[in-house]
């Protein structure tokens, strides 16, 4: 049963063939909620956030921190447990490690960046409330055979197949390594976050299991990637390791393939309001694994 079966208004309707498909969908909410006043964003960081969709927080990590974030996982990426698990994606090619998921309940201090109040109540002033972790992971790029990630909105998949009903839903992508411009870093469309981009096709079967590794089901079409392209450009998220990305869920974004002797990685953490919960998939027949979407919404603490 679908969420659209269960009376819940589908906002953005996705995953539809061409003849039904609506019109791009200006979206209505913030991506800045009110209701939260106090933490570490300034106005400026804020206003960016909401005009664009994203802003960058510089040495969030210091160089210590890092270190010790990247010791830990290399660990990972070398036990066998970890590689064996469903949690740990490897890339379709190369059999390297692409992503770890739940990475705050495998990696301890991933669990404890997610309740550092610098973290924490930064998530809490854009989105305006308490908040739980949706989603985490650690991605890598290997240098010469990272493969990169076409176009899309991730807002897109999680309320096609995790059911969140509406945009209320931030990412923190922390630089583990420093991102050039030429090693794959992240590209994001300034100001796209405010329109939807409904995509062609249905949900597969245990879409996610190919979808993690190359995306094909979500993507927009290339017309609607020029138009978008066309009014809003495109940045580049670069800087020293230990720098932060916050981006909305909605964001259009994507990144190139690494085929540079230098490698990227980076700790990747969804956080939603807990006035935003996620109902059934609305274009899928069942919900993702909860490693992918979680489904305990206990709001994180200190």
């Amino acid at each position: 049963m679908s969420a659209a079966t269960t009376g819940i208004q589908d906002r953005y309707p996705t995953r539809v063939v061409a003849e039904t498909r609506p019109d791009l969908i200006e979206r209505t909410e913030p991506a800045v909620w009110p209701g939260w006043t106090q933490g570490p964003a300034t106005p400026e960081e804020l206003r960016a956030h909401e005009e664009n969709g994203f802003h960058i927080t510089r040495g969030l990590l210091n160089e210590e921190e890092v270190r010790s974030f990247r010791d830990e996982l290399t660990a990972l990426t070398r036990d066998p447990k970890v590689r064996a698990d469903e949690r740990t994606i490897v890339e379709k090619e190369s059999d390297e490690v692409r992503s770890i998921f739940e990475a705050h309940k495998i990696s301890e201090r991933v669990e404890k960046l997610v309740r550092d109040p610098k973290v924490l109540d930064h998530a809490r002033q854009i989105l305006g409330s308490d908040v739980y972790v949706h989603q985490s992971r650690i991605n890598y790029m290997p240098g010469f055979r990272g493969k990169g990630f076409y176009w899309h909105s991730d807002f897109e998949t999680w309320h096609a197949e995790d059911g969140l009903p509406g945009m209320r839903c931030v990412s923190l992508s922390v630089a583990l390594t420093d991102n050039h411009p030429y090693n794959g870093g992240l590209m994001l469309m300034p100001g796209a976050h405010r329109t939807f981009v409904p995509c062609l096709g249905g949900t597969p079967k245990d879409n996610y299991k190919s979808s993690l590794k190359e995306q094909r089901i979500g993507v927009p079409a290339e017309e609607d990637i020029a138009l978008l392209a066309e009014r809003h450009g495109i940045e580049q998220f670069t800087g020293p390791a230990g720098s932060a990305l916050w981006f909305d869920c909605n964001s259009m974004h994507g990144s190139g393939s690494n085929i540079t002797p230098f490698p990227r990685s980076n700790v990747f953490i969804v956080f939603n309001s807990v006035e935003n919960t996620p109902a059934e998939p609305f274009a899928a027949e069942r919900r993702r694994p909860e490693f992918i979407a979680a489904r305990d919404f206990t709001p994180v603490h200190y």
